[in-house]
């Protein structure tokens, strides 16, 4: 059991990928450059793959199998150790890490190959992996916060990679900051438990919470607030209401940054920590309400942003913090396996569209804007049958990958005793709102006639290496999926049954007829989602297909809710009047002109002045004049003869004096 012995080797090919070529790769060709990356990706793609054929092997009665290397952190009863566990769920996320990660890596080969900084770019993104997979690794808290901070950086690297752009350092320094509130809040919730359990580790510390009463509902209690606190990292991580806004932004990096961080990663870290923290969570209803309704309300809020977005990747941006929303929804009504299984399918389509983009983007020539498109579709067929695929996908068509993972949302929200009516209705609304947006995207940039010049545009198809990963991704967007499909018939959930035990999942015995009555309303609900979506294509087809001068009346005649949507609800504008104007104006006013400039720099520069007035007026003192130097040599000689005869007879006096009163 080679890797399950030595599970350093996966997180250590990236980082050593990130290193030959951070440090030699601007003398290499760009050839060598990107064998280095490959070479590192794949070859842990490949330990991944040895690992689950290991678990296979052994069985998932021993796991999680932990492995202790060395402690990195000791400090009285406090141990931080280089600790990392195999289970179910680090088996699920290395592969869609490892795996689309590498997918993506090939892509970049293609479409970053006339870019300047082509080194670091894949330097920056073999750093990304090796923290995102020692994120996932992690054994405890700590180290787990390593990678969690690790892959902030690199997103930080990775959208400035522009860096000469303003709008694009603009973005890397917003995701970051954003990102370090809801790490403050993270940090917090550490401390908390490790006050409360005495340590990180996952093991021993959900062993310890496991027994514990649940706390009442609306109480505040030490396991409540510690999940909140987590949950606030999670929100900032994974662009979450309030702090979505660094993500759309984010889209400022190169297309396959969008595609690796925002589709099959990075967004999805906050997912994950809930979903490990699960017992933690299980234990505050109060929690688990919180994680649903801020879900859901992410999810409705960002998909109607999305409905008008002309940005082709705006609109996908938008579109992942709303799925990321599905995902909290399911692991706050408790379908914690089925917010890790959308994560999953996500993954396969959401990466799938941002590629497909970005090789609309290079057929365009760096054209983004949807208005400026149209008629793409027997210009780059592989393109637009791919991207074709991945918003059935993501719309949730029967036999999609999307179609399994989004009903088992929709059906834990309706039928789970933590979910409700709102939240499904919400659920299912979004669903609609999913499905209208994306195909609006696809009929405006592929159909229609060409709103660009044909002559100035030379459109033309990706190469092979940018071409060859959507084919996989598509592949992987239809058949994801298809391990819940058993459970359409009448079998079981084979994701569900792996995924499970990793997650506290357990088998309860069930009549005939309590079963029968669930699997119809499944069947029931799916077929409400299916007729959702479907409804989503056909207002898109009859709106930007058959009667495409209707969107600029629609927009006309609801101007306000048009302009508001258009504008994301003025939230970016909000914060900057409420936050951040204020803090520039007390940092500008108050801490720099007043504390800084007029108070620690006028001290010293008051004392420095001060110095030189009385060094000039000593220098005149040094006059040269003889009978000058004589006179004060007269004066200080009176001035000791009277400190050492005159001075201490006065003051024994005035003690005498003082005794006979």
């Amino acid at each position: 059991m080679l890797l399950l012995t030595h599970l350093w080797i996966i997180p250590l090919l990236p980082l050593l990928g990130a290193a030959v070529n951070g440090l030699f790769g601007s003398r290499w060709k760009n050839s060598v450059v990107s064998s280095v990356a490959l070479m590192a990706t794949g070859l842990s793609f490949a330990a991944v793959l040895e690992l689950l054929r290991e678990f296979l092997v052994l069985g998932p009665e021993q796991l999680p199998w932990v492995q202790r290397y060395f402690t990195w952190i000791a400090a009285g009863s406090f141990r931080a150790g280089f600790d990392l566990q195999v289970d179910q769920l680090t088996l699920v996320m290395l592969l869609v890490v490892t795996g689309v990660g590498f997918l993506i890596h090939v892509y970049s080969t293609g479409y970053m190959a006339h870019e300047g900084g082509y080194y670091r770019f894949f330097a920056y993104l073999n750093l990304f992996m090796f923290f995102m997979l020692v994120l996932v690794l992690a054994a405890n808290y700590a180290l787990l916060f390593v990678g969690w901070e690790g892959v902030g950086l690199s997103s930080y690297l990775l959208i400035g990679f522009f860096f000469l752009r303003k709008s694009a350092a603009d973005a890397g320094k917003k995701a970051f900051i954003v990102n370090r509130i809801g790490d403050f809040g993270f940090m917090l919730g550490m401390f908390l438990l490790f006050r409360t359990f005495g340590t990180l580790d996952f093991s021993p510390l959900f062993s310890a919470a496991g027994p514990l009463a649940q706390d009442a509902f609306g109480r505040f209690g030490t396991i409540t607030v510690a999940c909140l606190l987590l949950f606030t990292g999670a929100i900032g991580k994974s662009a979450q209401l309030p702090l979505y806004v660094w993500l759309p932004d984010a889209m400022e990096g190169p297309t396959p940054v969008s595609a690796l961080i925002h589709a099959a990663t990075m967004v999805t870290a906050g997912v994950y920590v809930v979903a490990r923290s699960h017992v933690l969570f299980s234990h505050s209803p109060t929690a688990m309400l919180v994680v649903a309704v801020v879900g859901c309300a992410t999810a409705f809020f960002a998909a109607t942003i999305g409905l008008v977005q002309n940005d082709i990747k705006k609109v996908l941006a938008y579109s992942t913090v709303s799925q990321l929303g599905y995902m909290f929804l399911a692991c706050g009504v408790g379908a914690f396996t089925a917010g890790i299984f959308h994560l999953m399918t996500h993954a396969f389509f959401k990466a799938l569209l941002f590629l497909s983009a970005g090789s609309v983007i290079h057929a365009m020539g760096g054209e983004q804007d949807l208005r400026r498109m149209g008629g793409l579709a027997s210009k780059i067929r592989w393109t637009w049958l791919t991207m074709l695929m991945a918003t059935f996908a993501i719309a949730g068509a029967p036999g999609f990958s999307g179609f399994f993972s989004k009903d088992a949302i929709l059906l834990a929200a309706a039928s789970s005793k933590r979910g409700g009516a709102v939240l499904y209705a919400f659920g299912l609304f979004t669903a609609l709102l999913t499905a209208f947006y994306m195909f609006r995207l696809v009929f405006l940039a592929f159909h229609g006639k060409p709103r660009f010049d044909e002559h100035e545009v030379h459109v033309h198809e990706s190469p092979k290496s940018m071409l060859v990963p959507l084919v996989i991704l598509a592949l992987l967007s239809i058949g994801g999926g298809w391990m819940a499909a058993p459970e359409f018939f009448g079998g079981e959930n084979h994701f569900d049954r792996f995924l499970g035990p990793a997650l506290a999942a357990r088998e309860t015995a069930v009549s005939g007829a309590e079963a029968a009555s669930a699997h119809t309303l499944m069947i029931q609900l799916a077929s409400v989602a299916v007729f959702i979506a479907l409804a989503g294509f056909l207002l898109a087809w009859w709106l930007y297909v058959r009667r495409p001068e209707l969107p600029g009346k629609i927009a006309a005649a609801a101007k306000g809710a048009y302009t508001t949507l258009l504008n994301k609800y003025y939230v970016d504008e909000i914060y900057s009047a409420v936050i951040v104007r204020p803090l520039l104006w007390i940092s500008t006013r108050v801490l720099w002109q007043n504390v800084d400039a007029r108070g620690i720099d006028g001290t010293v520069n008051g004392i420095a002045r001060g110095a030189v007035f009385m060094g000039d007026r000593l220098r005149r003192v040094q006059s040269g004049n003889t009978r000058s130097y004589a006179v004060w040599v007269v004066i200080g000689a009176l001035l000791v003869l009277f400190a050492v005869l005159v001075w201490p007879h006065l003051g024994a006096s005035a003690g005498g004096a003082q005794v006979l009163r």
